[in-house]
Order: C-alpha cells, then sequence, then structure tokens
C-alpha cells in the first residue's frame, strides 16, 4: 500500500497510509491532514486516487503546491516524488515495505546501503540532485564510503536507531531519534562537535559526524 512520509526540517513527523479515495490537507479543521501553519491555506491540497494513480490537486492554495520544487496545479505522483505544503514536506512511496529508512548498523551489519568506491565518481539521481555520502574515519568499517541516495537513511548501534539522515529537495540534514533506549552522552549525535538532540541540523559539505565513539565525514560525490 501506498503511503507518504511526512517531515519537518529534516525530521519525521508521521506517515499516512494511502488508504481512501482521497485525503485533504490543509489548516482548517476537518481536513484528513491538518498542518498548523499560516503558510498553508484552509483547504490546500488533495491526494486522490483515480484508476490506480495517485494524484496530487492544490485546490487554488494561496501559496501554491510544490512537487519535487516546482509549483503545479495537478499532477501524478511517482515513487519517490516529494510534496511540500508550506513548510511541510510528503515523500510519496508507491509500496511501504519499500526504500523506507535504510539503515546503517555501526560495527555491525550495513543493510541497504551502498558502499562505494573510495573516489568515487561524481553522482547524481535520475532528477539531477547531487548525492552525499558518509565516509567512515575509525573503527572496524573504517575507510568505507556509503553513498546517502534514499531519501531516509538511520544509524544506530546494536540494532537500536539513534539518529537520521533525511535527503530532500533542500539537502541533507540530520536528527536525533529521540525513542532509542540507549541515551547516554556519545549516543546523541553531534556534528563538528556539538550535540544535535532537538531541532534537526543542515549537513554542509566535510562536516564530521560522530555517533557511539564512531567517526564519519559527510561529503557531497564529485
Amino acid at each position: 500500500m501506498a503511503k507518504l512520509i511526512m517531515t519537518l526540517d529534516g525530521a519525521i513527523i508521521r506517515e499516512f497510509m494511502v488508504d481512501k479515495d482521497s485525503i485533504s490537507v490543509g489548516r482548517k479543521h476537518g481536513n484528513d491532514i491538518q498542518l498548523n501553519d499560516l503558510t498553508v491555506s484552509g483547504r490546500h491540497a488533495l491526494i486522490s486516487v483515480v484508476n490506480e494513480k495517485i494524484f496530487v490537486d492544490d485546490l487554488g492554495s494561496t501559496n501554491g503546491t510544490l512537487l519535487n520544487g516546482g509549483r503545479v496545479s495537478k499532477s501524478v505522483l511517482q515513487h519517490g516524488d516529494v510534496v511540500q505544503i508550506g513548510n511541510y514536506q510528503f515523500t510519496y512511496f508507491e509500496n511501504e515495505e519499500e526504500d523506507y529508512e535504510p539503515t546503517m548498523f555501526l560495527r555491525a551489519e550495513i543493510e541497504d546501503t551502498q558502499i562505494l568506491q573510495s573516489n568515487p565518481p561524481k553522482s547524481t539521481d535520475a532528477k539531477g540532485e547531487p548525492l552525499a555520502a558518509v565516509k567512515i574515519l575509525n573503527g572496524p568499517l573504517k575507510t568505507k564510503v556509503l553513498e546517502l541516495r534514499k531519501p531516509f537513511n538511520t544509524l544506530g548501534f546494536n540494532g537500536i536507531k539513534m539518529a537520521m539522515i533525511a535527503r530532500t529537495i533542500e539537502g541533507y540534514s540530520i536528527s536525533s531519534i529521540k525513542n532509542t533506549k540507549l541515551r547516554r552522552s556519545n549516543d546523541i549525535p553531534s556534528v563538528n562537535g556539538t550535540q544535535i538532540e532537538s531541532d534537526s541540523h543542515v549537513l554542509k559539505d566535510h562536516d564530521i559526524i560522530e555517533l557511539v565513539g564512531t567517526q564519519m565525514e559527510f561529503f557531497f560525490i564529485n
């Protein structure tokens, strides 16, 4: 079943299954998805299912609806598309089992994350957006380069998810996963020595991420 992952500033807020003919999005009460955002119109957009295809429709909103960064009135959704309504983003997944939260467990397995060469060639995805990766700087996975192609990439240890790197149309950001069982000081991710506890942090080229004593360098593939 298809679903929408709602994010705000790179942090996952909620997921919505597309399990009905239409889902209304707006600021007013009565919408299926109500957004507390003054830039969102009362009835802003509609997600609808027509002949097994899923569409996004802008309902004449003041500030418009964006699809992969471009303003749209009505369009069919494709797997991986990003719809922006106000400050919120909705990533569309055709199959709930695919592409959601590929996870890298430090000091253990690497799951659904592509390992690249130490000096990978310049890379973009099908939409032309630059890709990024992290290079492990210490520990048993030292020198491994891991591509961050998917929309949501979680980092963890011993099977426990601790941080997430989100890829949106604005770029990459990292946030702490608050529901982890372990909350020692080094369980909280840091970027360039500053811990990320509440808000998400926009990642820049060559930022150093540290989690559970493992350091990794974030960089754009070029």
